[in-house]
């Protein structure tokens, strides 16, 4: 028997739910699992991994996943409280992430090669290009400052930016763990485990960026 339309959309919504409340734990695991592993405090690196899933992971998933309309944890809040909120926690996501990025480059001014890796590199663009986004949301906090653009076009273009920017924040952490101290650390299963939280997150994240933002622009007339 064909599904009928409203069924469709019920069991679509539900599954929504459940991702994005799987999103919202998967993210958190992922931090405390980082945490286990790292043991903050017992090195100067040992903060860089920390720092890096609390920012990427955490933070700012759960910054993306303020605006979803099923798993938000502010669901019953208003629009501005959740847009307050959102920035908050990308404002903390980009201080943890740029303290992380200090303590490399404190690896690199003792002779010790990071910024060479497909981990450095990725990890060093996601910084900067995180740091640029946050100066982006400035013009949807301050919409005036932006007066030769509408504030439909800076939400979907910040977006859709943000969107690239926590791929880019994703795939650092899953070269991080391709790293020689993780794969000797985390071993078997477990590893397997571990790589695919971010997948997961990623693609919770770009399903509420696709349905909210770019579907809807694109079966616009």
């Amino acid at each position: 028997m064909a599904l009928t339309v409203e069924t469709e959309s019920q069991i679509y919504h539900s599954l929504r739910t459940v991702f994005g409340a799987a999103a919202h734990l998967v993210s958190l695991g992922f931090t405390i699992v980082m945490v286990v592993l790292t043991r903050p405090g017992s090195s100067l690196f040992s903060w860089h991994p920390f720092l890096m899933s609390l920012a990427f992971s955490f933070l700012m998933t759960e910054a993306l996943l303020t605006f979803s309309p099923e798993s938000s944890l502010l669901r019953s809040f208003s629009r501005k409280a959740k847009v307050r909120f959102h920035w908050a926690l990308q404002l903390l996501a980009l201080i943890c992430a740029l303290l992380g990025g200090i303590i490399c480059y404190n690896k690199y001014l003792n002779g010790k090669e990071h910024f060479v890796t497909w981990h450095g590199q990725t990890g060093l663009l996601t910084v900067v290009y995180t740091t640029l986004q946050c100066m982006g949301g400035l013009a949807l906090l301050y919409p005036k400052l932006m007066k030769n653009w509408t504030l439909s076009k800076l939400k979907l273009y910040h977006a859709t930016s943000g969107l690239i920017g926590y791929l880019l924040g994703c795939a650092s952490l899953m070269l991080g763990m391709c790293s020689l101290w993780f794969s000797t650390t985390v071993t078997g299963i477990s590893w397997y485990l571990i790589m695919l939280c971010p997948i997961l997150t990623s693609l919770v994240i770009m399903n509420q960026v696709s349905n909210a933002y770019l579907y809807r622009k694109r079966i616009q007339p």
